[in-house]
């Protein structure tokens, strides 16, 4: 329940490798029911949170996704995260699904717990968009956004969540900053229903906003540092040992750095993610083996910022972080799942009759995030470059019986046995 009226939220997320309906375990206590971790915390008797959101990123394999055929991936990943939240939550809560939404193989689930906030969730909207080639969703965002009303004032509070995938490879930083702008830019919902303007409004026109996803950013030593002895990987495995060596590493985490520097993820807070090992890249099948080819890192991450948050105190949050953590025990992909708890301070009484709309975030005054005037056209071309390019891919996949290299091969054989077959037989014979 809720804690002296602030809200509980849980948002986790997971990286699951293409790997459509096999990419979690039947039982997920693990990563999605925490809670009893942090029961002394939050009171004598463990609590449920009040709002789950979680992400997935490489949801299904890229042909699938880019031809749009995720439906019964996501129906399928729905129930089972519902049955697992409500089978382990404490007092076996039961939820209601506020909002789920796909875009190629980024996906995003945010649902609230009966007896608390689901009867004054209003206002629900999803949205999504493409940061790959010409716009493409094989990389971008997805988000969902609704209003709790009578939280603080009867407009009450917005809450925006949003699950991102963006371009890997440590040397493509700058891409990565273009991407998390391109989503500022393009992830656009409608305006506030109590607002006087017709524009659309960025994923800062909020009370809460989360930010969770396989963001790639990577870990970069300099080579003048003292640890730099071999190649890269070795030197980031031999400062991440103990929590000691991963608070030195930090300070080369890519993200922290843009974050610090203004220049990405502006106004967003995290909590320690230093405190668990780099989540990628690992063996499959194995708990706690890197592969040696990649540069351990920690890709996958949480963020938050609440209305209350000063932005002259970049690194203080009013929203109280419990728990952020990897789940080591899951090995069906190179990535470990996260998860985040979250306790969000109490609302504010904004009661006042002058007070129509809800309290929206403060931002640096460095800082104003605007909609791109060219975001439909750029997310309904990457759409329509996804589904016919997805097309074709299926298609030759089913053709080749699961490979796309046997599909070209048979495609090419019927064309060559069809044209044989339409030469009259006198030319055959002549």
């Amino acid at each position: 329940m809720s804690i002296d009226g602030n809200l509980f939220v849980q948002v986790g997320s997971y990286n699951t490798n293409l790997q459509g309906g096999a990419g979690v375990p039947q039982d997920l206590v693990d990563w999605l029911v925490p809670t009893l971790q942090v029961a002394s915390f939050l009171s004598k008797e463990p609590s449920a949170p009040d709002i789950f959101a979680v992400g997935f990123q490489e949801l299904l394999p890229l042909h699938l996704g880019l031809a749009g055929l995720s439906k019964a991936v996501i129906d399928d990943r729905d129930a089972h995260i519902r049955s697992q939240i409500e089978k382990h939550t404490p007092g076996k809560e039961s939820y209601t699904l506020v909002a789920k939404v796909v875009n190629v193989g980024v996906a995003l689930f945010v649902y609230a717990r009966d007896s608390g906030v689901a009867r004054r969730i209003c206002d629900v909207q999803t949205q999504w968009t493409g940061t790959g080639p010409a716009y493409m969703g094989n990389k971008g965002a997805v988000g969902i956004r609704f209003r709790i009303s009578d939280r603080g004032s009867k407009a009450g509070e917005v809450f925006t969540f949003v699950c991102a995938h963006l371009t890997a490879h440590g040397r493509e930083l700058a891409r990565r900053i273009a991407d998390y702008h391109h989503i500022v830019g393009t992830l656009l919902f409608p305006p506030h229903p109590s607002s006087l303007s017709s524009s659309p409004t960025t994923i800062y026109s909020t009370s809460h906003l989360f930010f969770l996803g396989d963001l790639n950013f990577r870990i970069t030593i300099p080579p003048s540092h003292p640890h730099v002895q071999t190649s890269e990987p070795y030197d980031v495995l031999a400062m991440s040992k103990d929590d000691a060596s991963r608070e030195q590493l930090k300070e080369f985490d890519q993200l922290l750095n843009q974050r610090r520097k203004g220049t990405a993820f502006i106004g967003l807070r995290e909590g320690p993610f230093w405190t668990f090992k780099c989540t990628y890249k690992y063996k499959l099948g194995e708990v706690d083996r890197y592969n040696p080819k990649r540069t351990p890192a920690w890709t996958d991450r949480i963020m938050y910022t609440t209305h209350t948050d000063s932005p002259d105190i970049p690194e203080k949050s009013d929203i109280t972080n419990i728990l952020y953590t990897s789940i080591p025990s899951y090995v069906t992909s190179d990535h470990k799942p996260v998860v985040c708890l979250l306790l969000l301070p109490p609302p504010t009484d904004t009661s006042s009759s002058e007070t129509c709309e809800p309290p929206m975030l403060r931002l640096p005054s460095s800082y104003t995030p605007t909609p791109d005037p060219h975001a439909t056209l750029k997310r309904y071309t990457g759409r329509t470059l996804d589904r016919v390019i997805g097309s074709i891919w299926w298609l030759l996949t089913v053709v080749g019986a699961g490979s796309v290299v046997v599909g070209i091969f048979n495609f090419f054989l019927g064309l060559a046995a069809w044209r044989w077959w339409k030469v009259p037989v006198a030319d055959v014979d002549a």
